[in-house]
């Protein structure tokens, strides 16, 4: 079978000349005869030219973030929630629409899909909205009890067991800084608050609560209270890194040691509790593999043509001891 470098040979032309004839390239600026000369050569020689392989999308997914862009710039825990999502359309060429519920008529944009991904919190008014759109929805980091769409979140309840375990080894007192999240005015059940206080209650532990918002602010100024009011426990259980990390400035700045004075524990494991100082003992969660996960389950269900059955998929976290705990 000849090839472009036979052609190239007779035409007595280069190689990549050849090719980019062969391909039409309307870059290319060759005199009429030498384009003649190659796709006679060509014909001559028998020259059949290969079919590119077409990388057609097999299906379209939808994905709504709860939160604005900017918020999701600040908050590493669902950017990594739609990344893991992304990352799975992309090794099986799914093509996506990404929205934010922030952005002005998104579900017009929503069109044509065949599967849906909600990353974050939701009313149940918005619930039956996108199920209107897509028949195959999965919800993500939302606690649907009880149980009547797919929804896949973290075992909040062991996570937090292994916390107040970890610490009541050598703590009897503990500081809970949480962060509130909001559904159409309606303060949404964080279950690591619940099952920090139903844990500290079972080992016996002196506790206290704060919550505001989960950012590193919040974690300075639930922390500048605590100080204030001199009620600073031995240790801190933030419910995110963001607000650990927060908290551990507020208590730099007021040379509180750590964690010779006080051990502090994050949530979420992002990539700047290595370089904290110190190193922020922390909860991995496994929030890529969430929304990895989520693609995966409606791409099966895609294949097979089938409707998702209502599950609710609990993903483990695990306990990364560093140095900020004693």
């Amino acid at each position: 079978m000849a090839t472009i470098k036979d052609i190239a040979e007779l035409a007595k032309v280069s190689s990549a000349s050849v090719s980019r004839i062969l391909n039409n390239d309307p870059t290319l600026s060759v005199p009429k005869e030498t384009r003649q000369r190659v796709l006679d050569a060509a014909n001559q020689l028998g020259y059949k030219k290969k079919n590119k392989k077409i990388y057609d999308t097999v299906m379209t997914l939808g994905i709504i973030q709860w939160i604005s862009p900017i918020e999701e710039s600040n908050d590493p825990y669902y950017l990594s929630i739609r990344q893991g999502v992304e990352e799975y359309c992309f090794k099986n060429k799914i093509a996506i629409k990404r929205v934010f519920k922030t952005d002005i008529d998104y579900l017009n944009q929503l069109e044509d899909i065949q599967g849906l991904v909600c990353i974050g919190k939701y009313s149940q008014e918005d619930i039956e909205t996108y199920k209107k759109i897509c028949s195959n929805v999965i919800f993500l980091d939302m606690n649907i009890d009880p149980i009547h769409e797919c929804c896949i979140l973290l075992d909040f309840k062991n996570a937090v067991k292994d916390v107040v375990s970890y610490l009541s080894q050598k703590h009897t007192s503990i500081a809970y800084l949480g962060g509130k999240e909001i559904i159409h005015d309606k303060l949404y059940h964080d279950q690591r608050k619940e099952y920090f206080e139903h844990y500290c209650k079972e080992y016996n532990i002196d506790y206290s609560m704060s919550e505001e918002a989960f950012s590193i602010e919040s974690g300075f100024n639930m922390t500048y209270e605590l100080i204030k009011n001199k009620k600073l426990p031995s240790a801190i259980f933030a419910a995110s890194d963001p607000i650990a990390i927060g908290a551990m400035r507020a208590l730099k700045q007021y040379d509180i040691k750590i964690p010779e004075d006080i051990s502090i524990i994050g949530f979420d494991n992002i990539e700047t509790t290595n370089y904290t100082d110190p190193p922020l003992t922390t909860v991995f969660a496994p929030t890529f593999d969430m929304g990895f996960m989520a693609a995966r389950q409606l791409f099966d269900a895609f294949k097979h043509n089938e409707n998702i059955s209502p599950i609710k998929i609990l993903l483990p976290c695990f306990l990364i001891e560093r140095n900020s705990c004693i």
